[in-house]
């Protein structure tokens, strides 16, 4: 089978748990750089609304595109990730057993 795991190289433990990827966020590290890049926009949506807050109309503007910036920029990186590994299984993104 080239291109596909075998079920044994899978990380999935299907005797202590029902769903499909417990622990996919810690285990795949590949994508711990979305979820920094989602932190990141948490972050600067506060700030940009302090700069709005006291005024300072330039600052909060840019805060706001970098905030979108980050969000749909860390999204996709933690979308396409999950969806590599579905496909690695030979399943469909839209494809949710046990959810």
């Amino acid at each position: 089978m080239r291109g596909k795991k075998r079920d044994k190289d899978l990380p999935i433990d299907r005797s202590h748990t029902t769903r499909e990827h417990p622990g996919e966020a810690i285990d795949d590290s590949r994508n711990w750089p979305g979820y920094g890049l989602v932190f990141l926009g948490i972050a600067t949506m506060g700030m940009t609304l302090v700069a709005a807050g006291y005024g300072f109309a330039g600052w909060a503007t840019i805060g706001a595109i970098l905030c979108v910036l980050f969000f749909v920029v860390g999204a996709g990186i933690v979308l396409a990730e999950h969806a590599h590994v579905k496909h690695l299984e030979g399943q469909r993104l839209t494809g949710q057993l046990g959810h």
